[in-house]
């Protein structure tokens, strides 16, 4: 099946736009294609008119261009037929927005849905799904899009079995100032499922990393899937659904997906590399460092903070998640703390974790991380920021990215995320270096490093 007029389309066709009812989910996604997006939009409905003067067409043979992407918002029970009519069109694909399918105890429709479809080779997405996201180009929710939070154009694919988690995880991304490349709610996955849209994105230069809000698979999916992750040479982040018994019963209700044996699952990630989020929290800091470094990394921390206590915390959190925080060797200390402004270089404890102590300026903090960068005996380098520290400027971030340009190693910032600290914080995006809005999340990004093996 080719894959991309469900994500790349020129041509977009509505199916089941009301001419009564603005609210009606196809009419708020032709609204939104129509105002704000660069593809060509048509309108369907078999009673005929127009919205937004344009037509309505009574049917997608009557579109009088060659349409990439169906949009189908109609009753569940005429949703075979529109298929059947988007093949014969020539339509290249579908996003199946209705739901009353298997989710709602009518599987015979849904298993008809499918047979039309994969003796056709067309591809759709859903039913029961919100559909595609992509930054810029075009976007088949249904959700109002004064109502909508859409992150920027970024890196990151998202893939999700569940509407509201999906823009649930937008809203998250964008407050991490964290980019998609897609966001894909696939629904109750008739034909395209998480297998499929592994394979694709895998080839989509656009996509670094790939991330998924699994509540399900079919027979035999789950290790599949797994193996299909392990090898597809990009960071693969899972958060899964269904780990209880009452979870289980949720997710048959909402997609009709079979949630499996959890810790089977779990534990078979692990072994392959795939990296699992316990929580959307996690998963946006996953997806955030592996779209920044695509290297692996040993379990060994630096850290550098201004704060005695905030260095404590994170060695605590790094020894919760299995990392180490070793002493540095006496040579190394002896370099940083020769490089060390004077009013710091006595009081300053450069064992690691590094205590600048609040005497300490911009080039204090970029010498220590400048000297724990170069030391063999770390990996990654973690640098606890406090914009309130009166020798700190919001210079920084930018200062200290020009280190691990130089370095090659991996720097992961902590900085409180407020409006008055944005300067300081897109100094380090800017330059791809992840920043953590809480010392947890930061210590999460390194780990997220520890455990691909796709990096």
């Amino acid at each position: 099946m080719n894959f991309d007029p469900l994500f790349k389309p020129e041509t977009v066709a509505v199916i089941g736009v009301s001419r009564k009812n603005d609210r009606h989910p196809a009419n708020v996604i032709y609204n939104k294609l129509h105002l704000r997006y660069p593809v060509k939009v048509f309108a369907v409905n078999p009673q005929g008119g127009s919205i937004l003067r344009e037509p309505i067409y009574p049917s997608i043979a009557d579109v009088p261009r060659k349409v990439d992407l169906a949009v189908i918002a109609a009753k569940a029970e005429f949703v075979p037929n529109i298929l059947e009519q988007c093949i014969a069109a020539g339509v290249g694909g579908a996003t199946v927005i209705s739901g009353g399918f298997a989710e709602v105890g009518r599987p015979e429709l849904q298993e008809r849905m499918k047979r039309i479809a994969r003796e056709a080779d067309f591809p759709f997405i859903g039913p029961n799904c919100l559909g595609v996201y992509s930054p810029d180009r075009f976007d088949t929710f249904f959700l109002p899009g004064e109502r909508l939070v859409r992150p920027d154009v970024g890196s990151v694919a998202l893939v999700s079995q569940s509407g509201g988690v999906l823009v649930d995880q937008m809203v998250q991304f964008t407050e991490q100032s964290v980019g998609l490349s897609v966001a894909v709610s696939i629904g109750n996955k008739a034909v395209v499922n998480e297998l499929d849209l592994l394979d694709y994105l895998s080839r989509d230069p656009a996509t670094r990393v790939i991330s998924f809000y699994v509540e399900g698979f079919g027979p035999n999916e789950g290790r599949a899937f797994v193996q299909k992750a392990q090898s597809c040479g990009k960071p693969v982040v899972v958060l899964k659904a269904g780990k209880t018994a009452a979870g289980t019963r949720a997710v048959s209700s909402h997609t009709a997906s079979l949630a499996g044996d959890y810790a089977v699952f779990s534990q078979v990630m692990a072994q392959h590399g795939v990296v699992e989020a316990t929580d959307a929290s996690e998963l946006v800091a996953y997806c955030e460092s592996l779209s920044c470094y695509h290297q692996r990394i040993g379990n060994r921390m630096g850290i550098i903070s201004v704060s005695g206590g905030h260095g404590a915390l994170a060695s605590d959190a790094c020894a919760a998640r299995h990392m180490e925080v070793p002493i540095l060797p006496d040579a190394i200390q002896a370099a940083i703390r020769e490089r060390l402004s004077e009013s710091v270089r006595s009081i300053a404890s450069v064992a690691n974790p590094v205590d600048l102590t609040g005497s300490a300026t911009d080039d204090d903090f970029v010498e220590a991380a400048q000297g724990l960068s170069r030391s063999p005996d770390l990996d990654c380098v973690l640098l606890l920021l406090l914009p309130y520290s009166p020798g700190l400027s919001l210079d920084l971030g930018a200062r200290l990215s020009q280190v691990y340009q130089r370095e090659g190693k991996p720097l992961i910032a902590y900085v409180p995320h407020e409006s008055k600290y944005a300067m300081l914080i897109e100094g380090f995006q800017l330059n791809r270096v992840p920043v953590a809005a809480s010392i947890e999340g930061a210590v999460l990004m390194a780990d997220a490093l520890r455990r691909c093996q796709s990096c």
